[in-house]
């Protein structure tokens, strides 16, 4: 854990907030070891912040135990040179223990992903995450998705409520995500509370939601190309909305466009990426599957692409 607080470290980043893949050996066991050399490749790359067993980490497949385990590791191996975050997730009762597990390791904040399965309502929601909130002293940023959808009234709400600092909106709803940063402004001028892109492969909208206010996304690309992720970045933060389109039209439309040929290539389709890479990382856990062979030979085929990108754009 680093003693900076955690919005100000991520209020102006320098580089992609980076989701690592959780590596697992032959046997199916977690993989610590490889989990560092991933951590470690991801700072030296220029990660500004590590979002360790998340959804890209497979949160969802890690026993309490497993996830104890490779928080910490991602916690010594950035030996406080970006910030940590944890997933934290299920119900109410689990995801606190998740997030006193997450303390424990000595991560910086929570990434607090939707409930379990059930289609709360406001109330419950916002009971569920002030009750997250309460029971460590992390920071937390809350996960709009799935079944987790907030009124801009109610993120007013979270936005008050001591230990919440931010929203990630993985929903794409750009009229909402604008009148819950308008209503935050109008409501709750006093609070700097921060807003993420965290659609899947969120470099695709990054120009949308610049367009309202919103610079901070997560980067699945990162994990196994970032000289491609960090040169999008840049591009993206400078203005440089040439060399954007370029990378958009050459390889991240054709990404997505490939990523959605398989359910659950959001997270599979990444590890792949890493493989591919050089970094044995092994395979998703069950239930999600493997992207078949001719897809990881297209994913192989674009990275080759977006660096030629680059070589053209130097």
């Amino acid at each position: 854990m680093t003693t900076a607080p955690l919005a100000a470290r991520l209020t102006r980043v320098q580089g992609p907030l980076f989701f690592p893949v959780t590596p697992y050996g032959p046997d199916g066991s977690v993989d610590l070891d490889t989990l560092r050399a991933h951590v470690r490749a991801g700072i030296d790359a220029g990660a500004a912040a590590v979002f360790a067993c998340c959804g890209t980490g497979e949160f969802h497949a890690l026993t309490r135990e497993e996830f104890g385990q490779c928080v910490a590791a991602a916690v010594d191996e950035t030996a406080g040179a970006v910030p940590v975050v944890a997933g934290a997730g299920y119900g109410t009762a689990l995801a606190v223990q998740y997030a006193r597990a997450a303390e424990e390791a000595g991560a910086d904040g929570l990434l607090a992903m939707p409930p379990y399965l059930v289609v709360a309502d406001q109330a419950g929601l916002l009971r569920h995450y002030t009750e997250l909130a309460a029971a460590t002293s992390l920071d937390v940023i809350v996960y709009q998705r799935d079944n987790a959808l907030f009124t801009p009234e109610t993120v007013v709400r979270l936005a008050t409520t001591d230990g919440i600092i931010g929203l990630k909106d993985g929903y794409g709803d750009l009229d909402l995500m604008q009148r819950i940063v308008s209503a935050v402004r109008r409501d709750a001028p006093e609070r700097e509370f921060l807003y993420f892109n965290g659609l899947p492969t969120a470099e695709l909208t990054g120009l949308a939601y610049r367009g309202i206010g919103i610079s901070l996304y997560s980067s699945a690309v990162f994990a196994f190309a970032p000289d491609i992720a960090i040169a999008f970045h840049r591009a993206l933060a400078s203005g440089d909305d040439k060399t954007v389109g370029r990378l958009l039209d050459g390889f991240y439309v054709p990404l997505v466009e490939l990523r959605n040929l398989g359910r659950g290539y959001a997270v599979s389709l990444v590890k792949a990426g890493v493989r591919l890479e050089g970094l044995d990382v092994g395979e998703v856990r069950p239930p999600l599957s493997e992207p078949a062979e001719v897809h990881v030979k297209a994913l192989a085929a674009l990275i080759e692409r977006g660096r030629a990108l680059l070589e053209e754009l130097a």
